[in-house]
């Protein structure tokens, strides 16, 4: 056991920790944002009526399902946690550089979403399976590193399921005093009874159409109520995030560096852009236009980033927090905190009593619209190292477990085996779409005048 713990330590330090993996992930998304001729921005208004047309006579799943679909997945408790933990550590100017990281991150999203499109299996009328697996395999013809990103994808699940099943637990526990085993066991039946449901169409995806929605409506409703009552102070918040983003009054001091790293960082591991995460939503819908589908998932980095976690950040930063120097936290009515506490008390400022439970309601909306969406990713995966065995029904019991498991203790080496996951899964997946990026470059330029015609 100790020789598999020392293997994910070097990996993650040295992905992670030695930040290979933004520097990889930046510099492919500055490739293609250049190679797309910047189509995040040239083609956004395109991209927004995409999403809300309705695909005709089509039987499987549609493009607002598998954005809903990968919404689920980028959209998580990180959102909160992730960014006070930015906020905290960088200052407010770490916003822009999440902002940033999406505006280039998005075209990464594009590419690897459409050749999921291109290079996938169809399984029925209507219905398709696919993922980065299957683009290399099909379009490679390398079935080990597929086999691998499988593989390093289930491991990754696993690992996030415990840590979101934890993030409800302790968010209930520490409001309410409520014993985590009893949490734990009625968040894993509900898990359960979505998963191994009966249902004429996808179980999960048809709660993740209910839930997404609900759940963005819930967290956004409020924060329009936030910067709405703080209106008057919105324009300096603004000014600051950009005059603290470029160092500000701490350039001086040498923190420009941390800031950036930090913005970079959690605006990276948020919106998932380069993992191929979302390849396994993208190749699911029924739809001819593989471009037309890149383009939903691209929009899904701006929701993620731009969206759920601003808001986020401005319910912190309107509450009128200082930055506590020689700590990771920020001052706020005198007390130094962080954390969920400082989210917490954040919006206490703003609602009042009410924001405790709106803080618990949002983090079991976030954590399970995750752990449905990576029990769904899961089965492309289990169904790609081997169709013929049952393993998908094992897999989906290790999921109910993981999510028992995860709410009542914290076990650290499985939350660095999803870090492990996903930093292979990184790897992989930009060195593919590097290679035959120009297949989704050609969807593009065919599909673009069909676009203006619309």
């Amino acid at each position: 056991m100790s020789f598999i713990t020392g293997i994910v330590d070097f990996v993650n330090n040295l992905l992670w920790g030695k930040n290979i993996l933004v520097v990889m992930l930046i510099g492919t998304a500055l490739y293609f944002t250049v190679r797309t001729r910047f189509m995040q921005f040239r083609l956004f208004g395109d991209i927004v009526k995409i999403l809300g047309k309705t695909e005709k006579d089509k039987k499987g799943i549609s493009s607002l399902e598998t954005f809903f679909l990968g919404t689920a997945c980028r959209v998580g408790a990180g959102n909160i946690a992730g960014v006070v933990a930015a906020v905290s550590i960088g200052g407010p100017g770490s916003l822009f550089w999440m902002w940033l990281v999406a505006l280039l991150g998005s075209s990464t999203s594009f590419i690897e979403s459409t050749l999921a499109v291109i290079y996938r299996d169809k399984i029925g009328e209507g219905k398709y399976i696919g993922g980065t697996p299957w683009v290399l395999k099909k379009r490679l013809n390398i079935k080990f590193p597929a086999v691998i990103y499988a593989v390093s994808s289930i491991i990754c699940y696993i690992g996030v399921t415990q840590v979101m099943s934890n993030s409800v637990t302790e968010s209930v526990s520490s409001a309410y005093n409520i014993n985590p085993k009893y949490v734990s066991i009625a968040l894993a039946l509900i898990v359960a009874s979505i998963i191994f449901g009966k249902s004429k169409r996808d179980k999960i995806i048809d709660s993740l159409n209910k839930i997404v929605p609900v759940m963005a409506a819930l967290y956004l409703g409020v924060v329009i109520f936030v910067i709405v009552t703080n209106i008057t102070s919105f324009p300096a918040m603004i000014k600051d995030i950009f005059y603290q983003a470029f160092g500000g009054k701490e350039f001086l001091g040498g923190s420009i560096g941390g800031i950036i790293m930090q913005g970079v960082r959690r605006g990276l591991f948020s919106n998932e852009a380069g993992s191929g995460n979302s390849n396994y939503a993208a190749a699911v819908v029924d739809i001819d236009e593989p471009a037309q589908q890149g383009m939903v998932q691209a929009l899904g980095v701006f929701v993620d980033t731009l969206v759920i976690c601003s808001a986020t950040a401005f319910v912190i930063l309107l509450a009128g927090v200082e930055k506590a120097a020689g700590t990771d936290g920020m001052i706020l009515d005198g007390r130094v905190l962080s954390g969920m506490t400082l989210f917490q008390e954040s919006l206490k400022t703003h609602v009042g009593w009410i924001g405790i439970p709106f803080t618990v309601v949002t983090i079991f909306f976030f954590s399970l619209s995750t752990i449905l969406a990576v029990a769904f990713y899961g089965k492309s995966a289990v169904n790609f190292i081997n169709e013929k065995i049952n393993l998908n029904f094992y897999y989906q019991i290790i999921i109910v477990i993981m999510v028992y498991i995860g709410g009542i203790q914290q076990n650290f080496f499985v939350w660095s085996l999803a870090d492990f996951g996903l930093g292979i899964m990184t790897v992989i997946n930009i060195i593919c779409i590097l290679i035959i990026g120009k297949d989704a470059l050609e969807e593009l330029r065919r599909y673009e005048p069909k676009l203006r015609n619309k």
